[in-house]
Order: structure tokens, then sequence, then C-alpha cells
């Protein structure tokens, strides 16, 4: 049987996780939108004859864009306490985290931070966001 102290410390680490969650959705979805442009502008800051899973690099750019705006409003929603932003911002992040497994080719390094980023969120969220903050 857990005591109140237990109760209140996991409580407290819950509210940690769903914080950092929400903070690294958001770096994610920023990062992500920044990627996206500097794709769709068909900069020289990716590697050179990059091969994709299918299609081109414009093609990834709106793709990486319009999923970096989702984890972006995800990051709203969990901030906002509502278990739809919970299950929304896990959906998003392994959405993203798919989709910049698959941009690899493109940028490797960056492409891996941002993937573990999104492992990071999905775990905080699977394991803490169920939980109440607020009593």
């Amino acid at each position: 049987m857990a005591t109140v102290s237990q109760t209140a410390y996991e409580d407290e680490r819950g509210a940690g996780w769903l914080v950092f969650a929400s903070t690294m959705l958001g770096l994610a979805g920023i990062m992500s939108v920044l990627d996206g442009i500097v794709a769709l502008s068909k900069s020289k800051f990716y590697v050179a004859d990059a091969t994709f899973l299918f299609s081109d690099l414009r093609t990834w750019g709106w793709i990486v864009l319009i999923l970096g705006a989702l984890l972006i409003v995800a990051a709203g929603g969990i901030l906002a306490g509502s278990q739809f932003g919970r299950w929304f911002g896990i959906i998003a992040a392994g959405l993203s985290a798919i989709s910049q497994f698959a941009f690899m080719q493109a940028y490797p390094f960056w492409t891996l931070l941002i993937f573990t980023c999104d492992l990071l969120v999905i775990y905080g969220l699977a394991i803490y966001g169920g939980r109440s903050t607020t009593d």
C-alpha cells in the first residue's frame, strides 16, 4: 500500500515528465518546421544525392513541416492538461519518429536528435500522462 508521501512523490515525478515531454515535443516541432522550410528551399544544407524512401527532398520537406506543426499543437494540448492532448501527443510523436527515421538520408545526426526526442516524449506521455497532477 502506498503512503501519502510516496503518492506525492510519484505525482511530482509525473508532473516533471509531462513538462519535459511537452517541452521536448515543442522543441522537436520547431526543429521539424525548420527542417521542412530548409528542405523546401532546396538548400545545400542536406546531404547531396540522398536517396529517400519515396519521392524527393521537397515532398519530405512538406511532410516534416506539417508534422512539425502537429507537434507544436500537441505540445500545447499537453500543457493544457488534456487527455486528448496526451494521446494526440503520443500519436504525433510516433508519426514524427517514423518520418524522421525515413528522412535520415538527408541529414543523419540532426534526424537522430529529433528521433530521440520523439522517443523520450512517447515514454513520458505513456508512463506519466494519465496521472492527474491537480487535486
